[in-house]
């Protein structure tokens, strides 16, 4: 059987941009993105710690610091907002057997503080 588990999740990034006028997504920091083992153009979803939000969209790689909120997810958070990003896979239960997500958590500007 396969079982939906977290794989990543990136904790408490600020919203550093909002573009409307993007296809849609979320740029999120190249470095941090290789960190949490997230791919490009991986589904990820979000939720909005200022406004309860929650959405789907996936990752394109941007620029040190940058979390931006792109096409119809820029409707979703403004800058300064706190998200939490995560990312799941589908794992075998045989392959459960001591499986814990990477979780890189962030300071204020979106830089790692600590990666487990």
């Amino acid at each position: 059987m396969l079982r939906c588990i977290l794989r990543a999740k990136i904790h408490i990034a600020a919203v550093t941009e909002s573009n409307l006028s993007y296809e849609g997504s979320i740029t999120i920091d190249e470095a941090i993105v290789k960190k949490a083992g997230i791919l490009p153009y991986e589904q990820v979803m979000i939720s909005n710690l200022n406004n309860g939000e929650r959405f789907e969209t996936y990752v394109i790689p941007g620029k040190k610091g940058e979390i931006c909120l792109n096409g119809p997810t820029a409707r979703k958070g403004v800058v300064g907002d706190k998200i939490i990003i995560f990312c799941y896979s589908y794992v075998e239960d045989n392959k459960l057997k001591g499986f814990k997500p990477t979780i890189v958590r962030l300071d204020e500007n979106n830089i790692i503080l600590t990666i487990q």
